[in-house]
């Protein structure tokens, strides 16, 4: 038996920090880790067999393809099945399609094909794992403490993203891409055990409704419904595109040619992640009234890595740049995952997620796939100010969206569902845990 004084120095969780919470935020940072690095490593996969930018693109296209294409269904089964399960088994098809590429890099050279196909198996899987997993994790936290909670998870997995973007670029420098690609499929194996591990049998399963097209439609009536939803999808629906083409296609390229390669990129990416970790932690103590307002205020300097890479700045500069877009965007991102807990019913979750992801991804495969074309019309800096400019464009456009600008904080969520709808993987409450 442990002694009163032993127990008494054991630490403690905080009340709103339960078992499910704790395991996502463990398996998200495990993969943060592993998947950071990847991208990194399968970009300059593509350019050390001879790729161009063109070439980048499209591999960074497969991937995206298939999560545009089987997003709306990964919400709808999502909200149908344990999520758990389901992110298990996208975290499986992850793993065997990143150990796939790993075997090919490290053993000959892959075409542009392969790379495309595996890329695409990898992008199917995250169709399934986002929606579960964001409808997993909201429905494990409290609305008294949401906001707390939300930070300290994307706290930490910003910070998994720090050290995965910069190790990436470091590893790649020295021992090359292909063993990146093989710790990513580590990653995912480990991720994939410990989120086998979380706690939804003492919920009852969902009670069979419609179909999934009832499903689906039910989903696009609650995200069409709500303009402050729908106008900031509509808006990162070209931010992420543009984002996308710059960090995926030109930044490994500006760092080629004029900031030395691989590890210097892999250190900027990882100075946007230190950022983020920092607006994360500001999140922890500030609660934002208006949310939306604040966290869109707070998109406009994510054009400034496009513009710093246009110039190109110094690698110091490139570094501060970055740091500051992190931050500021974090704020964004968890205000965004704090106004859709406090706002959605539990048991839409996922579906209302798919949309979100849906619409957040959709322009990304036109734009890495236009990317290389667009430098080679444009010229690169001028593609890359093209970027920054649209970044300022639509986000000035959402802020005359007016729930955007009024949507308060509330100190409970508005619509959880009654206990006829509860999802098969929603935490007990908090203080039943006690």
């Amino acid at each position: 038996m442990t002694s009163p004084t032993a127990s008494s120095r054991s630490p403690r969780r905080p009340a709103w920090a339960g078992r499910n919470y704790s395991l996502l935020t463990a398996a998200a940072v495990v993969t943060g880790l592993g998947s950071h690095g990847a991208l990194v490593a399968a970009a300059f996969a593509v350019i050390e067999t001879g790729g161009d930018g063109g070439d980048v693109g499209l591999v960074a296209a497969a991937r995206t393809l298939p999560l545009v294409l089987f997003l709306l269904i990964g919400g709808a089964v999502a909200d149908r099945l344990p999520r758990h399960r389901v992110m298990v088994a996208a975290n499986v098809l992850n793993c065997l399609s990143q150990a796939a590429f790993a075997v090919l890099v490290l053993t000959g050279e892959p075409r542009l094909w392969h790379m495309m196909l595996l890329a695409a198996l990898g992008g199917t899987g995250q169709a399934f794992f986002g929606p579960a997993a964001e409808g997993m994790l909201m429905s494990s936290v409290e609305g008294e403490h949401a906001g707390r909670a939300f930070a300290v998870f994307r706290m930490a997995m910003q910070g998994a993203v720090l050290g995965g973007a910069a190790l990436g670029g470091a590893m790649v420098a020295a021992i090359g891409p292909g063993w990146v690609l093989a710790a990513d499929a580590a990653a995912f194996a480990l991720a994939g055990a410990l989120r086998a591990f979380l706690d939804v049998g003492h919920i009852p399963p969902r009670a069979p409704g419609g179909g999934l097209i009832a499903d689906l439609r039910d989903g696009w009536q609650e995200f069409a419904g709500r303009p402050w939803l729908w106008g900031i999808v509509v808006q990162f629906s070209v931010a992420n595109a543009v984002v996308a083409a710059a960090d995926a296609v030109y930044g490994p390229l500006v760092a080629r040619d004029h900031l030395g390669g691989a590890a210097p990129w892999g250190l900027a990416l990882g100075a946007f992640g230190a950022g983020t970790v920092a607006g994360a932690l500001l999140m922890t103590r500030w609660k934002p009234r208006r949310l939306l307002l604040a966290g869109t205020l707070c998109v406009f300097p994510l054009a400034l890595p496009s513009a710093a890479l246009a110039v190109p700045v110094p690698i110091g500069v490139l570094f501060g740049v970055m740091f500051v877009a992190g931050a500021t965007v974090e704020v964004f991102g968890v205000s965004w995952m704090t106004a859709l807990h406090q706002e959605i019913p539990e048991h839409k979750l996922s579906r209302v997620s798919a949309y979100d992801w849906f619409g957040s991804v959709a322009l990304v495969p036109i734009a890495t796939a236009a990317a290389g074309p667009a430098e080679e019309a444009f010229g690169r800096p001028t593609a890359l100010w093209g970027c920054a400019g649209l970044v300022v464009l639509v986000t000035a456009a959402v802020l005359c969206v007016p729930d955007v600008r009024n949507l308060r904080r509330r100190t409970t969520p508005v619509a959880r569902g009654g206990a006829e709808c509860a999802s098969a993987d929603a935490e007990r409450p908090v203080g039943g845990l006690g």
